[in-house]
């Protein structure tokens, strides 16, 4: 492996500045007006840009594996933000949710987990942290592998406060990387959940055992 230190970032948090930062939309979710600039890469400074960033606030997610088993636990739920797709708005997904104020990650998908598949997390292991859309969005990922016990995966879970219809299934890990490959598991956190259980199994399961 080269030295990957060659990759680490051109300028930090200093070269660039806000000047300005007004809340546009407060629902459910938010939409803050910025206007900014930064340093260029031969060193002058950019002009003044004005973006639109959607504040959705952090969230937690978990790829629940059962070794015993070679599955992972997914849900199935309907998603708005897919109806224009020209498949079927009703999405295979890991078990997440927002990160509630004052509650850790861990905590988040530990209770996430409850909420929306009835199992319970054995043990739960970081894996990593990544931004779903920086283009746009502050969203950031704290994605967690848990340890469980898939054999009770079934039945329709989710709260009913939350309007939440959460339909939920063990499945094979290949099958799961299958469906990535066809294309029926297109949410960007299961993806990468699932890929990176791929890449890191071994490594997992000796957490797991520890």
């Amino acid at each position: 492996m080269s030295d990957l230190k060659q990759y680490e970032p051109s300028f930090q948090k200093k070269d660039f500045e806000v000047l300005e930062k007004k809340r546009a939309f407060q629902g459910y979710f938010a939409i803050d007006v910025y206007k900014t600039r930064y340093r260029r890469f031969d060193g002058s400074e950019s002009t003044v840009i004005t973006r639109e960033i959607f504040e959705r606030g952090d969230a937690a997610a978990v790829i629940p594996y059962d070794p015993e088993r070679d599955a992972v636990v997914l849900i199935e739920q309907f998603r708005l933000g897919a109806a224009r797709d020209t498949e079927s708005p009703w999405l295979l997904e890991l078990p997440a949710g927002i990160v509630d104020p004052g509650e850790t990650p861990e905590n988040t998908v530990i209770r996430e987990m409850q909420e929306e598949t009835g199992l319970s997390l054995m043990k739960v292991c970081h894996a990593l942290d990544f931004l779903t859309s920086p283009g746009g969005s502050t969203e950031k990922i704290y994605l967690y592998a848990g340890l469980v016990d898939s054999s009770g995966a079934q039945g329709c879970h989710g709260l009913m406060s939350e309007s939440e219809d959460i339909r939920v299934l063990s499945v094979p890990l290949q099958d799961a990387l299958a469906l990535v490959d066809s294309g029926r598991i297109r949410n960007s956190i299961a993806i990468a959940g699932l890929q990176y259980l791929a890449l890191h199994k071994k490594e997992i399961c000796d957490l797991f055992r520890g």
